[in-house]
């Protein structure tokens, strides 16, 4: 079945939100490692667990409910994940969650998810997210793969750099529309100065745009 929904671009603060995992296997395991970069409150539910998950639960990095899936699991998630090789329980868990408003993931299963998950990298506080709307996740992980070799490690110096320059004109009460600060952003004469060690040349350069 062709899967033509358009989905919405979010980034979502998961700090300290219970996400339910239902699973406990190397796809799981994927899944919650994700979520734990992200500061999520990981919660996983499964009869068994590979050794590197069991692992997560020991140094109390994940709380497991050794057991099978049972309603109410769900109680008090933002989201959950359904990972397990049955497709019973994953049918199981995505009836649950939309009933409560759940926003739910079922791997391999896009029309039974309200989410799929992008392939991105980050630089610092920039991130960047591919999606191909779950039709070929391979393509979106070779095009991630290609973006990710030419955006280098300046950029996580250059968001830095430009919430400090943004900042310091705030406090001046100066305020400036999107258009201006495009024209300002000149990224390659930036990224030069930035990979050549040059922050006060580069702060300079980006100021000069806002004090003409």
């Amino acid at each position: 079945m062709t899967n033509d929904r358009v989905y919405y671009p979010l980034f979502l603060d998961l700090t300290g939100k219970k996400c339910l995992v239902v699973g406990g296997g190397q796809v799981a395991l994927r899944k919650v490692k994700m979520l734990l970069e992200h500061s999520a409150g990981v919660v996983v539910v499964s009869p068994e667990v590979c050794p590197e998950m069991a692992g997560l639960v020991e140094t109390g990095q994940v709380q497991l409910l050794k057991r099978e899936y049972r309603q109410g699991d769900l109680a008090g998630a933002v989201i959950a994940i359904a990972a397990t090789g049955d497709v019973g329980i994953n049918l199981r868990v995505s009836a649950e969650a939309r009933s409560i408003g759940v926003l739910v993931n079922v791997v391999d299963d896009a029309g039974n998810s309200d989410f799929i998950v992008p392939s991105y990298f980050r630089r610092g506080d920039v991130t960047i997210a591919v999606s191909t709307a779950g039709k070929s996740p391979a393509l979106a992980r070779r095009i991630r793969t290609d973006l990710e070799r030419r955006f280098g490690d300046g950029y996580e110096a250059l968001a830095g750099l430009v919430g400090e320059v943004r900042e310091e004109l705030r406090r001046q009460g100066r305020k400036f529309d999107g258009d201006t600060w495009q024209e300002a952003l000149e990224l390659e004469t930036l990224l030069e100065r930035l990979n050549n060690g040059d922050e006060a040349g580069a702060r300079a350069a980006l100021l000069d745009h806002f004090m003409a």
